[in-house]
């Protein structure tokens, strides 16, 4: 069962190893994007936050006072330090600690 485990936990190592690594092997040197793939990277992360909202706000419109209003104000948080830091890390950490407190106290 160890072996198995380990053999497990190694395969997902190496995939995602490669999964990482694969855009640095196939674009290094001289060879250029293409033009795609840099419009997906200029919409692809707006998007991306989109549905991570919808999904963390699914749940607003049943039980709006314990799960929406923690999940609204946290996700205010995130906007206000993010426009005020400029920094992502700190604020989904201080939108996350908001809404654990949030949960918990209402």
């Amino acid at each position: 069962m160890t072996a198995y485990v380990l053999t497990a936990i190694l395969v997902g190592l190496a995939v995602t190893f490669f999964l990482r690594a694969l855009p640095f092997l196939l674009f290094s040197g001289k060879r250029e994007m293409p033009v795609w793939m840099h419009q997906l990277g200029q919409i692809l992360p707006s998007a991306i936050m989109a549905v991570l909202i919808v999904y963390c706000l699914r749940g607003a419109r049943s039980d709006f006072i314990g799960t929406g209003v923690p999940g609204l104000v946290a996700a205010a948080v995130v906007v206000l330090t993010y426009k005020w830091k400029h920094s992502t890390f700190i604020s989904i950490v201080a939108g996350t600690a908001v809404y654990m407190v949030l949960i918990r106290v209402i």
